[in-house]
């Protein structure tokens, strides 16, 4: 009522003119027009007036009560017309029509996602949902700027990290559908600068396959090849005594240190500890979390063949093809194959496929661009305080973790994948079908579990290519039955994101009046490094899944 009454009060001073409370000093008013002698008394009667008049209208109307601008959490949301307003701290765009009977599933799926974000500390995250290839539900928590109080929104722009490899592999794929490339030859028959390799004294090859699926034995992040093998062997020997390795154990095993970070579910650690070897986190980093100096590299490198010469020259883990290790460098390597096959620049080729797929705010992440709505990256230092990340290029692993996106575009890429994947089924009973931005034999074996492979995100599934992969299944009956999805989990300096793609069980007597892509998909971004979120997307796929069967 004070605030009301104050609110009031101001507006009728500003109308009243220099009168009010003895006025300012050189205060204009309009010729011929009387001034408003009202005095102090006067000017309070009439404030207090049109308080109680305006009190009586907002009553009547059933307005909502006023919500103080400062509240930080309130700045940026905005009531929706004829739809629930959108809870503190969050900003979504008014739902579609088709999002309607999904109400329940994005209940559920905000208070999930609040939950995390209030568990790991991130300052915002942005989630975005569709169904059938009809986007249902975007919406971001928190804030993409916390020093400017800017709040997350569908539109805002995140580092997407390891997502960018499956962007990569629509560029191979399409080489190959071309009969531009062959994925089996040795890679020095597209990029004669990388050398030929040997391993324990006999000559072994490289090809485009094994790099996609982290089959080269071409390191990551990680230096010390005899830290690598050890943590490999003893990974082995856990797998051997028929027990899992704890999330401690299995962070050892990546990074050779140890982690203060809580476990909730099975998610993906951030790129440099090779995409999740833990699951999910709380920040407060330990020292030689993020030790490795090359995650933090300032400078610019103008392509990808002069990315090269930062592991080129290094030896090889393993024997191509025996084990699997997960590489960002093997990317870089996979770029200057693309540029090579294509004939055109990495990056020109692949603001192609983005202009083709209509993902019109993904691009490379350079730090000179002005590029509308981009958010800025968090960590929290030793001291368990938010801090900004320190300033990195990441020209030197485009292919590999060097993109910026947003949830919508993400959400376009995942069900252009399941469109091409799903459309060969429809085409009998539809013949006036458009063909898939890929070919229905192309993502099938994209989507096809790759022996010798792992998932680190989530060990019911193995690595395709440039897809984690999990596949139908039910031991039991009336027991857990797992689900067939495929998704890639991203983490980066500052970042953490996830696509995840849950096709229909589609049933073939059943689908005469359906069309592709038929599915739901998930796309979420963090502006925090380490946090763990395909197993949370897959919550939010299959709460979706369900309001959509009912």
């Amino acid at each position: 009522m004070y605030r009301l009454l104050s609110s009031v009060t101001a507006r009728a001073a500003a109308t009243a003119g220099p009168a009010w409370g003895g006025g300012r000093r050189g205060a204009h008013r309009r010729p011929g027009l009387p001034v408003l002698g009202l005095g102090w008394a006067g000017g309070l009667g009439l404030g207090l007036g049109l308080a109680l008049g305006a009190k009586l209208v907002v009553g009547l109307r059933g307005a909502v009560p006023v919500q103080s601008p400062a509240d930080p959490e309130a700045s940026g949301a905005t009531e929706l017309p004829h739809e629930q307003a959108p809870s503190p701290g969050s900003l979504h765009t008014p739902a579609p029509p088709s999002a309607r009977g999904f109400s329940r599933a994005i209940e559920s799926s905000r208070d999930l996602l609040h939950r995390i974000k209030d568990e790991v500390g991130a300052p915002g995250i942005v989630v975005g949902v569709s169904v059938d290839g009809k986007e249902v539900w975007s919406e971001g928590l928190g804030y993409a700027d916390v020093e400017n109080r800017v709040p997350c929104k569908p539109e805002t722009v995140m580092r997407i990290a390891s997502i960018s490899k499956s962007l990569t592999m629509v560029a191979l794929a399409k080489l190959w559908e071309a009969g531009k490339l062959d994925l089996d030859l040795p890679v020095q028959h597209y990029v004669p600068e990388f050398p030929e390799k040997e391993y324990e004294g006999e000559k072994v090859s490289v090809t485009t396959r094994l790099l996609i699926s982290h089959l080269s034995g071409i390191r990551h992040y990680e230096k010390d090849m005899k830290k690598v093998k050890e943590e490999k062997a003893y990974k082995a020997l856990k797998m051997m005594k028929g027990t899992q390795p704890s999330d401690q154990e299995k962070e050892l095993k990546e990074k050779g240190g140890k982690s203060n970070e809580k476990s909730d579910s099975p998610k993906a650690r951030a790129e440099q500890d090779s995409e999740a070897r833990c699951r999910g986190g709380k920040p407060g980093k330990k020292k030689n979390d993020f030790e490795q100096g090359e995650l933090y590299l300032k400078e610019k490198f103008e392509n990808s063949i002069e990315s090269l010469r930062l592991f080129k020259n290094d030896p090889l883990f393993f024997k191509p093809g025996s084990q699997f290790l997960y590489s960002t460098f093997g990317y870089t390597l996979l770029a200057a194959i693309v540029e090579r096959a294509s004939g055109h620049k990495y990056l020109d080729y692949m603001q192609k496929i983005f202009h083709d797929l209509d993902m019109l705010t993904t691009v490379q992440e350079e730090n000179e661009p002005v590029i509308y709505n981009r958010a800025r990256f968090y960590v929290y230092n030793k001291k368990k305080r938010l801090v900004n990340t320190p300033y990195v290029d990441n020209s030197y692993k485009w292919a590999g973790g060097g993109f910026l996106s947003t949830v919508g575009d993400l959400l376009k890429f995942g069900n252009a994948m399941l469109y091409g994947y799903q459309v060969g089924q429809f085409k009998n009973s539809n013949e006036n079908l458009l063909p898939g931005y890929l070919k229905p034999e192309t993502m099938l074996m994209m989507w096809t579990p790759i022996p010798n492979t792992e998932m680190s995100w989530d060990k019911e599934g193995k690595y395709a290519m440039a897809w984690g992969v999990v596949e139908k299944k039910q031991t039991y009956g009336s027991c857990r039955r797992q689900r067939h999805y495929a998704s890639h989990t991203g983490g980066a300096v500052g970042a953490s994101s996830v696509l995840l793609v849950l096709p229909e069980e589609l049933d073939p007597e059943a689908i005469n009046n359906k069309v592709p892509p038929r599915g739901i998909i998930v796309s979420i971004i963090c502006n925090m490094q380490s946090v763990g979120l395909n197993s949370t997307a897959l919550k939010i796929a299959l709460e979706f899944d369900k309001d959509r069967a009912d």
